[in-house]
This record gives structure tokens, sequence and C-alpha cells, in this order.
């Protein structure tokens, strides 16, 4: 397995320190992605539930900026084990306070009604540039980017629409991207879940910014996730090609709104994913947009 995803794995493989505490370590990148709490938070509550329960929903909020000096500990409430039904809390707690919680509730297989949405008409992936390589040439006169593309080297990352985090032009609020890991995972469900909810973060809120060309204004915008919800639908595996397909339908009030939906190669939905970001205005275009109110 390659350095970067063996990395990611070691990661998410989130560490017990006593009954319903876990202690996760961070990316040395000089800040915490949130999409690596998202699955920390999954892999702890996942050691606390019984076979057959499997997970089928998360809803989580952002609550403080993480110190990625500092290792997150993870606190597990066993709210409820039912039946049919399974539920826990997760609380991230760094220096004695939260910056995360996350609802999740687990329920054992049934059979029932089912439809499902089509998957979008696209191209494959094999029709498609990756990521990785387009940022490795854009690197060598912007070494900065390095800092954000460097998960591309565990995680194959190809777009359809082909918008890179360097481009100044405005977009319609929806992407589509072709998405697995690099290397074969290993089969433990826990590490699939984890992984997909690690890639369910990858360039989402950033697709709320398509319109108002997200690179023009990155030093205009405040941004931060404030929530993520996750519905998983049917089973996956994160070392396939998955097919995130992304819209923003809305943004206001200093919040964008990003949704997204997980389809196998076969167009099979398999999962779906919501978040609310800040996308607050500051200095120079908070000032702009204080004028365009008064006039």
């Amino acid at each position: 397995m390659n350095p970067v995803l063996q990395e990611i794995i070691d990661l998410l493989d989130v560490e017990r320190i006593e009954k319903n505490l876990y202690r996760g370590q961070n990316h040395q990148t000089e800040h915490v992605f949130g999409g690596q709490v998202l699955a920390q938070a999954i892999a702890s509550a996942f050691r606390t539930v019984d076979a057959p329960h499997e997970l089928h929903s998360i809803h989580a909020y952002f609550l403080r900026a993480g110190d990625w000096n500092t290792p997150i500990l993870y606190e597990v409430d066993r709210i409820r084990d039912g039946r049919s039904f399974s539920t826990r809390r997760v609380v991230a707690i760094q220096h004695g306070r939260a910056i995360f919680n996350m609802s999740s509730s687990w329920h054992k297989r049934e059979d029932g009604l089912v439809h499902a949405l089509p998957m979008p008409d696209v191209p494959p992936p094999e029709a498609l540039r990756g990521d990785r390589e387009a940022y490795l040439e854009i690197a060598e006169q912007r070494p900065e980017v390095k800092r954000f593309a460097f998960r591309f080297e565990a995680i194959e990352s190809r777009q359809v629409e082909r918008i890179l985090m360097t481009d100044e032009g405005t977009h319609p609020p929806y992407k589509h991207t072709w998405l697995r890991t690099r290397d074969r995972l290993p089969d433990d469900p826990e590490v699939h879940l984890a992984v997909l909810a690690y890639m369910s973060d990858l360039d989402f809120m950033s697709t709320s910014m398509l319109p108002h060309g997200r690179q023009r204004m990155r030093d205009s915008i405040q941004g931060a996730s404030l929530d993520h919800s996750l519905w998983f639908h049917r089973p996956f595996r994160a070392d396939d090609w998955l097919l995130f397909a992304k819209e923003s339908p809305n943004a206001g009030g200093a919040r964008g709104f990003v949704r997204g939906q997980f389809f196998t190669r076969d167009g099979t939905l398999v999962a779906t994913a919501a978040q609310e970001c800040l996308i607050r205005p500051v200095g120079a275009a908070a000032e702009t947009l204080a004028a365009a109110r008064q006039d």
C-alpha cells in the first residue's frame, strides 16, 4: 500500500484508551481536516456496536477549529441498543473542550420497498485525467497547492468538469468526481465506512463557491464546515470507483448548502451526503456587499 494511503488508514484506526474512549492522531498539515474527524468518530462508534447492526446515518456538527498538534479524544455515549436500531453519540475533545459532536444510527438489515435515483450520465473514469497529475504540473509554479493536494497520492480523483482549486472562473454550482483509494483496502467494513466519510468532505464545501469564483474569492471569504450528514443506503467498497455527484442548491446568510450522492460504477446509489458551510465575506468583499444592501 502506498505510504500516504497507509498513513490515512493508520489515522482512522483510532486507539482505545478506555471503555467508550478513543484517541485519534492528525495529519501534519497545519489544520485538522473535517473528513478525518468524521471518519475517526465513525470508527470510534463502530467499535461499540454489535453486529448485525450496520451504520445507516450520521449527523455531525463542527463546533470549534481543531488543533493539528494535539491528538483528539472521542467519547462514545451508548444511548440505546434495540432489537432493530442502536444509537450512539460521539463527542470529539481537545484541550478539555468539545470541537465536534456526532449522532449516529445503526440498523439491523431488513427487506423492504426499493427504489433509487439513477446515476447521472457522465464519462467513465478512464476517459478523464487524474487530479494528481494535474496538480503536480500546477505545483511546479505554485508549490503551495501541495498542502491541499497530497491526499490525491492516496485517493484517486478524476473530475468530469475539470474545475481545479486554482480555477478563477465562475461555474454552475455542481461537480461530478470519480473517487477510489489507489490501493486495495482490507475487507473490514469499518475501514470502508471511515474512508467514504473521509472522501465525502473532499472538495465539498467549495461547490457552494463555484458560481462566485472560488479561487478569486479565496482571500475574501472566511470558510468552515458547520455540519455534515451522511446516509448509507447500500453496501459499497471505497477501493472501487464511486461517482460523487455534488450540487449546491442554495447560498445565503453567509452560509452555503451542498449535497452529494455516491454511485457505484454500475449506477447503484450507495450513500448521500449533505453539508452546510460558513462562507462569510470579509474585508473588501464584506464592504462591497454592505454597500450593495444600502443601495
